[in-house]
């Protein structure tokens, strides 16, 4: 797995955890070593200028995920030995993300895990528009981050 990681926000954190937990996100729906992805935390100015553009909405938000491939069927991956499978981009901003951890009481570091996990599924199709669908993608993210002995806020 090839990730990008950059951390464009005024409070840098720690990344390998969370480039770990993507790697892992991303070995656990099954796809090629090749698989390229990248994330991005981003100050609230950025998200919400994202956010306001592609989603048509006010205000910064916790993650947005773009996908470049198509998975709006579900992962159907390719061949193994084929090129690389350019998965997407993933922008976080840890401001949102931890002003959310404090307003449920959940620990910041738990809350930035599903984040990532979180972004990874929607760069695979999945969403939780309709409900049937947001509890599928919650059970799964539950599966995810139990890998890594983290429970699904």
């Amino acid at each position: 797995m090839d990730i990008t990681f950059k951390d464009e926000q005024d409070d840098p954190l720690p990344t390998e955890k969370l480039v770990e937990l993507a790697e892992l996100a991303m070995a656990a729906e099954s796809l090629p070593a090749t698989t390229q992805l990248a994330i991005s935390l981003i100050d609230n100015a950025a998200m919400a200028e994202l956010n306001s553009v592609h989603m048509g909405k006010t205000g910064p938000t916790d993650v947005l995920s773009f996908p470049i491939e198509d998975f709006s069927g579900g992962v159907e991956v390719g061949d193994i030995d084929g090129p690389p499978l350019l998965l997407g981009d993933i922008f976080i901003c840890p401001a949102v993300v931890r002003a959310n951890a404090t307003a449920t009481g959940v620990a910041f570091e738990d809350e930035m895990a599903l984040m990532v996990v979180h972004g990874v599924l929607h760069l695979l199709g999945r969403d939780h528009m309709i409900e049937a669908e947001a509890e599928a993608m919650e059970q799964r993210e539950r599966e995810i981050l139990a890998l890594v002995g983290r429970e699904r806020p």
